[in-house]
């Protein structure tokens, strides 16, 4: 139990680092955020990478490629919809305009 825990904070913490360096958040909805990364560990033991959860993993290694997290399809997705498709990185919010 606590080595899937361990895997899972070590994605929250990548993926924390990523998001400040690329400028998005994190989904503020722990539950939902927590779901995801439990997916992307997941993927991880079952599948040998970090796999966005909500794409599926075809085994083709070429295309499955793409949709290691974070996918070639994410910067698109938040700039046209405020997230990306597993809803876990987001555009961050301009606190500027408040």
């Amino acid at each position: 139990m606590s080595e899937g825990k361990t895997k899972k904070e070590e994605v929250h913490a990548w993926t924390s680092r990523y998001a400040d360096k690329a400028g998005y958040m994190l989904n503020p909805d722990e539950e939902m955020r927590d779901l995801v990364l439990e997916g992307i560990a997941k993927n991880k033991d079952t599948h040998g990478k970090n796999y966005c959860p909500c794409r599926i993993v075809t085994g083709d290694e070429i295309e499955d490629k793409k949709i290691i997290c974070p996918c070639i399809y994410h910067k698109d997705e938040i700039e046209n919809d405020g997230s990306c498709h597993c809803d876990l990185f987001f555009k961050k919010k301009d606190e500027d305009n408040d």
